[in-house]
């Protein structure tokens, strides 16, 4: 990757030599240095402090094995990860990923995304990411007990709720949380909020489950609103994913007026032109786990295509990103432009490639990156941090309407600075802006450490 500034170019080259063969990485980096040129420029005592060389190195990273028995009795062996990447504005903060997909390059790139969208929030949050190459699919509830103690017993050296707090993600969710509560409050004899995305009855915030996916659309509706004077209402919409995040989104898109008629799994889509029906998506996805290829089985005015990546050849107004990263490629952009987008926006971390952004941004399509959109989890996750440190929960309303609020805030502060800093509507830059001059500040005024 080329710079046109030579001290950002030093700092991504010495980043590349030491995290060989970790794409995933290096592409978030690439990203946030190629924003930072103006940043850079205006203020010198960031390379006077070698900011940047601190930020992309983490804290540390802590690879352990995780060793649990099947249901036939069977030792099985996987690889656990936690990154704690930058604690200057607040305790770690990051999901837990289970999926086979995980390995020190996906953990990082995550931590280090992460560090800028809880910077985002307004919440006081640092950034980390953890999780295990564990499959959770086609395992038994007491082989994902087993699994998730197992991973716990390791994982409690390290984590707190002033240290290290960590969340679902992918292969994560209520259940999952659970058993990793109920391991750490065994070994550590403590009852504390050293995790997110708890049950309601053990902790737990209204609205965390919803929070991303409504987050992305509060964010989306500021964006059209601000930079389009319109809205979401009456646009044609394409959700991929049929995750918590994807599921929500099309809850709160509906909710305010649009008609979202597509939604994938890994396998394939379904194309409803009616409009999603979205209770009968969560009695699959949500009740019974169910691929979602069965939903053409109730309702006839839909069809199912294998590939998940065909969605994007539907024609829509607004295209949300909602599975994994790098989801949506070059081709898939092209087409989307071609049919007609006038927005997208991440809900999933960095599902576009940088082919994808560039070319969005070139054809002048209202982008909005994941760090950005999808912090409403987190931020929702921050709340559920405060309501445990108070011994409080607030009511579902409540914390909607700070959710609401936080998201709003994300935007504006990324609109206005990318304006500040010459880069007027192009909200990439000024998510990575934003995101990183709180931490930047933060570090130089704790010293070097």
């Amino acid at each position: 990757m080329l710079f046109a500034d030579s001290y950002l170019q030093s700092v991504y080259d010495r980043t590349a030599a030491r995290n060989p063969n970790e794409p995933e990485f290096l592409q978030a980096v690439g990203e946030v240095l190629r924003c930072l040129e103006p940043v850079i420029q205006r203020r010198p005592e960031l390379q006077r402090h070698a900011i940047l060389e601190r930020m992309t190195e983490p804290d540390r990273f802590l690879q352990f094995r995780v060793a649990w028995q099947d249901d036939s009795g069977n030792i099985q062996v996987n690889r656990g990860y936690r990154v704690q990447f930058n604690s200057a504005i607040g305790p770690y903060k990051g999901g837990l990923r289970f999926h086979p997909s995980v390995n020190a390059s996906i953990i990082k790139f995550l931590g280090f995304e992460q560090g800028f969208k809880n910077s985002l929030t307004g919440l006081p949050m640092g950034g980390g990411k953890g999780g295990s190459d564990f499959d959770p699919k086609g395992k038994s509830d007491s082989e994902i007990m087993r699994f998730c103690q197992a991973f716990m017993t390791e994982l409690c050296r390290y984590i707190g709720p002033d240290t290290d707090v960590p969340a679902g993600d992918i292969g994560v969710g209520a259940r999952e949380v659970g058993y990793l509560f109920g391991q750490y409050k065994r070994i550590q004899n403590q009852y504390c909020g050293v995790l997110t995305g708890k049950g309601l009855s053990f902790g737990g915030s209204l609205v965390r489950k919803e929070a991303t996916g409504y987050g992305l659309l509060y964010f989306v509706e500021e964006m059209l609103s601000c930079m389009k004077q319109d809205s979401v209402k009456q646009k044609t919409i394409l959700v991929s994913g049929s995750g918590n995040v994807a599921i929500y989104a099309v809850e709160k898109a509906q909710q305010l007026g649009g008609n979202v008629v597509a939604m994938s799994d890994s396998k394939g889509y379904i194309y409803d032109p009616a409009g999603i029906d979205i209770e009968l998506v969560k009695s699959i996805r949500e009740g019974s786990r169910q691929p979602l290829s069965r939903y053409v089985e109730h309702r006839t005015s839909a069809q199912y295509t294998e590939g998940c990546r065909g969605i994007w050849s539907l024609p829509c107004d607004i295209a949300l990103p909602c599975a994994t990263q790098n989801e949506l490629s070059a081709q898939d952009a092209e087409q989307l432009i071609k049919n007609g987008v006038s927005a997208v926006a991440e809900g999933a971390n960095m599902p576009c490639t940088p082919e994808a952004v560039s070319l969005f941004q070139q054809a002048g399509i209202l982008y909005a990156p994941g760090k950005a959109s999808n912090a409403g989890g987190v931020a929702v996750s921050g709340l559920e941090m405060s309501q445990n440190s108070l011994r409080y929960s607030w009511t579902a309303g409540e914390v909607d309407q700070k959710l609401h609020q936080i998201m709003a805030g994300i935007f504006h502060s990324t609109f206005d600075a990318a304006k500040e800093y010459g880069a007027e509507n192009d909200l990439l830059t000024g998510a990575n802006i934003a995101g990183f001059l709180k931490i930047a500040d933060a570090m130089i005024a704790q010293g070097v450490y």
